[in-house]
């Protein structure tokens, strides 16, 4: 059975919908990002039927995109189907609304189990001299506490939520920690919180399979006079290293099959043959 989805809602999916560009957006478009964070598991994900990404691997994050508001049917499969028409996950309807700004991850439940979850990022305005962190758990994990220099800043943190500070400007040294202690399963990591900045971490992978790590995605555009439309990248920090400001850069391979989906997506009345 299909389901309905507004933003905010997990999800059985994750989605990569072919649009234009962000520097080509429409007014009221919707910004989209999507997180692949199940470790070992790489898949293809149509769109209305049409395959968009083929062999997405873990680890791969994408985006921004803009989306005409609306609905989008998305199935997952194997990476080797010929087809969508035997979905491991799905099919699912997607609701996008019109000018919010939305990431999607495919990720595990605490318990392990694969699934996904559609996060509404927070864009609004910023005070001077003030970024914003946002730590979202979506990890096979229990609850965590979020320590920021050894300190707890968040406490008790679960799957598949998110809490949001916003801080003064400046370098964090972040780790994540089994909830009540303060000896860190990721990190501690250096992440800047930047002015005008949403700044957003994700704690993925799984404890029992000692793969956890973290990724930073950030939006811009938040300062207290904006002058743009709130856009982002994305990055990936390995488990317990450093954070590498050079990951945050989206590679052309991935610009390239993004744009390839735009011509996928469309053509709703010609059948797709895979290679």
């Amino acid at each position: 059975m299909r389901k309905t989805l507004t933003a905010g809602i997990a999800v059985g999916a994750f989605i990569v919908l072919g649009a234009a560009a962000p520097s080509f957006a429409a007014d009221g478009d919707a910004q989209l990002s999507v997180f692949h964070a199940v470790p070992g598991v790489t898949v293809d994900v149509y769109v209305n039927n049409a395959l968009t990404l083929d062999d997405f691997t873990p680890g791969s994050m994408a985006g921004p995109l803009s989306l005409a508001a609306g609905t989008y049917t998305v199935a997952i499969t194997a990476s080797d189907a010929a087809d969508a028409s035997k979905p491991v996950i799905g099919p699912i309807d997607l609701t996008l609304e019109a000018g919010k700004n939305y990431t999607a991850v495919a990720d595990l439940t605490a318990d392990g189990t694969p699934t996904a979850t559609l996060f509404t990022n927070d864009t609004s305005t910023i005070a001077a001299g003030e970024g914003r962190l946002t730590v979202r758990h979506v990890a096979a994990a229990p609850a965590v506490d979020v320590l920021a220099g050894g300190t707890p800043v968040i406490t008790g943190l679960t799957n598949p939520n998110e809490k949001v500070l916003d801080l003064p400007a400046g370098v964090v040294s972040a780790s994540v920690a089994a909830a009540g202690t303060t000896e860190p399963l990721i990190g501690p990591a250096d992440v800047n919180v930047a002015e005008g900045v949403n700044t957003i971490v994700y704690a993925w992978g799984s404890l029992a399979d000692k793969n956890l790590a973290l990724a930073v995605q950030t939006i811009d555009g938040m300062n207290s006079n904006p002058d743009s439309i709130p856009a982002g990248s994305a990055g990936l920090v390995a488990t317990n290293k450093p954070f590498d400001s050079a990951g945050l850069t989206l590679g052309a391979s991935v610009l390239a099959l993004l744009a390839a989906a735009v011509i996928a997506v469309g053509a709703t009345t010609r059948a797709k043959a895979r290679r």
